[in-house]
């Protein structure tokens, strides 16, 4: 089996090229830099310029299933600039991609595509379900929305299309983790505003294995890739004091400080997704970290 990845040598990408060697399927991948290609047998980068709608063809020969990850990073200030950025390297990219299968008849099935819950509103009440089709009125809703909608021109073309909204990816390699960590080890860590926004995460492991159970099940339609068990901002900042032995003395850091050192990005700490992992779990997938304490304690001891 050999798949095409795009974003492969990002953080989950990463992840999910392993397991996929792990499991003995080759990866063929996009990059926009030519110093990241690789031609081993079974992990064969090839160039892509979305933008200028650019893409080696070649990408797609002995490829039945597309995972794809590319997006810019959320975790940069948001520049009217960036934002463009944030929403077209999902946008664009998806466009070509379909194109060249449509104008090449590539034998492709199945496209398992990243999103993310950032779709859902930010509530304290709310337990999102997949179904739950009111749009959050921010700019990662916007976002989603229109990323999703990408993915789903992919229905025209024949393929079998998987939406995977992805929740806080926690890893000790990069991503939102060493962020949240790095100030409670200096003893400067805090909750964030009341601390009550709910917090959907996910083990880096599970959400690699959750992307490969899509594409060895086939799954359609959208899941929400998130744990059974979130938890408040507050439970987030201590139990990883815990874990760190550390003590948190400082009081929750206010909503007006972030929105002054951030801008609009500043939504990202304060916005609460209360996710369920229900559906997922019914198509028989099984977590190996459904719980917080036990994920921290892999990732930083």
């Amino acid at each position: 089996m050999r798949v095409l990845i795009t974003g492969a040598t990002g953080l989950v990408g990463k992840e999910i090229t392993w397991l996929c060697h792990e499991k003995g399927i080759a990866v063929n991948y996009l990059t926009t830099s030519k110093s990241k290609l690789h031609s081993d047998n079974n992990y064969k980068g090839f160039y892509w310029n979305p933008q200028a709608g650019e893409i080696d063809k070649s990408c797609f020969e002995g490829v039945d299933t597309i995972i794809n990850l590319v997006g810019a990073s959320i975790s940069k200030r948001w520049t009217d600039t960036y934002k463009k950025e944030i929403l077209e390297s999902r946008t664009l990219t998806a466009r070509l991609l379909k194109k060249t299968i449509d104008e090449n008849s590539f034998a492709v099935k199945q496209i398992v595509s990243a999103s993310a819950i950032g779709i859902y509103p930010s509530s304290l009440v709310n337990y999102y379900e997949e179904d739950f089709n009111t749009v959050s009125d921010t700019f990662l809703g916007e976002v989603v929305e229109q990323w999703e909608a990408a993915v789903d021109d992919f229905k025209s073309s024949g393929l079998d299309v998987c939406k995977i909204r992805i929740g806080l990816v926690l890893s000790e390699k990069g991503g939102a983790l060493p962020e949240i960590v790095r100030p409670i080890k200096f003893g400067a860590g805090a909750a964030f505003g009341s601390g009550e926004q709910w917090q959907s995460w996910i083990h880096i492991n599970d959400l690699a294995q959750l992307f490969l159970y899509a594409v060895n099940q086939s799954l359609i339609g959208v899941y929400n890739a998130v744990a059974p068990n979130p938890v408040n901002n507050t439970e987030l900042t201590n139990a990883s004091a815990r874990v760190l032995r550390r003590p948190l003395i400082l009081p929750n850091i206010p909503k007006f400080a972030m929105k002054f050192a951030l801008g609009e990005m500043h939504i990202l700490l304060f916005e609460s997704q209360r996710v369920s992992s229900l559906k997922i779990e019914q198509e028989g997938f099984e977590f190996k970290f459904p719980n917080l304490e036990p994920t921290l304690q892999d990732l930083l001891s």
